[in-house]
């Protein structure tokens, strides 16, 4: 018998005003934040992976649902403002 898959989601959320162009830009340079489970706990954990020119590095907060999001933007918006040369202009 084949073994049953489980998936999670966080769900969705609307993007904060003025940051899907800090997101596209991040993007555009190779820098990518993804929500992941954190398989050895509840439903409700997650864990972000920040990935870097094809490097991944994993933030070691459990976050739960109903931060994880606001938690993910908040790095978009620091990586923008730390790397985006014309931003600081």
């Amino acid at each position: 018998m084949a073994k049953k898959k489980v998936s999670r989601s966080p769900g969705s959320s609307n993007i904060p005003k003025g940051y899907s162009k800090m997101i596209q830009w991040c993007l555009n340079n190779n820098i990518a934040i993804a929500i992941t489970p954190d398989w050895s706990k509840t439903f409700e954990d997650w864990k972000i992976e920040i990935k870097i020119n094809e490097k991944v590095h994993v933030d070691p907060t459990v976050y739960k649902t109903e931060n994880v999001h606001n938690k993910m933007y908040e790095y978009y918006k620091y990586y923008y403002d730390k790397y985006n040369k014309t931003h600081k202009q």
